[in-house]
């Protein structure tokens, strides 16, 4: 089965060129699905002339944005690309390891499970203790709202089977991807399959974006999902 990796990408050119490295060198049937985001940085630039050389073989799609329009939003246009039968979320950040692919996909593959969250309990190091906290009464409230029992709703690693993900109407723009898209596969019936991941967290000055406005928007992203479709 192969795996498509969706990477939405704004303003990392410091990582983008390794993150790609990592995965290509996961020894996986896979394709890359690159989504940027308006990039203003050297991103674009960078990602310019990996298409141009060696990188455009098949293996690597990258779509543009002509503005800025959310993380979200560069999700649902790299879905419209897939032709695999997993699908993968993949930040263009170090923060995840992509050689935690084949065990993330495996129940998926053996056919145990749907959809597969990579909770980050192997990481070496937890983030900032806000947004410890934050992702932490996320999946609180997830679990409250819907009755499940996952421990990291807001990973980044959300792994799917290609016609689930499809399934979803999807409506987020930003951040509140996470959120809507647990809310909605909960609703349907799918139950989340855990596989505990690395994760290596880094700072805003690092360049970590997200902020306690984008958890008040998943609070009520939750919320709403819970008595709307």
């Amino acid at each position: 089965m192969k795996l498509s990796i969706i990477i939405p990408v704004y303003n990392e050119k410091s990582t983008i060129k390794e993150i790609i490295h990592r995965i290509k060198n996961v020894p996986i049937d896979k394709e890359i699905i690159i989504a940027d985001d308006c990039s203003t940085d050297g991103t674009r630039e960078i990602l310019r002339k990996l298409q141009s050389e060696e990188y455009d073989k098949g293996e690597i799609k990258i779509i543009y944005h002509e503005k800025n329009m959310g993380k979200g939003w560069a999700i649902r246009t790299a879905l419209k690309y897939v032709s695999g039968e997993i699908v993968i979320i993949q930040d263009a950040d170090l923060e995840y390891e992509p050689e935690d692919y084949p065990r993330l996909i495996e129940p998926i593959v053996s056919g145990e499970a749907s959809v597969v969250y990579g909770p980050r309990s192997l990481g070496k190091k937890i983030s900032y203790l806000s947004f410890y906290l934050g992702g932490q009464f996320l999946s609180f409230l997830t679990n409250i709202l819907y009755g499940s029992h996952i421990t990291d709703e807001a990973t980044c690693y959300k792994v799917f089977r290609a016609d689930v993900i499809k399934g979803i109407n999807l409506k987020c723009e930003r951040f509140e991807f996470c959120p809507e898209v647990t809310a909605k596969l909960l609703k349907k019936g799918y139950k989340i399959y855990e596989v505990p991941i690395h994760y290596y967290p880094r700072s805003i000055k690092e360049g970590k974006k997200i902020n306690w406005k984008d958890g008040l928007e998943a609070i009520w992203t939750l919320i709403k999902y819970r008595f709307i479709d």
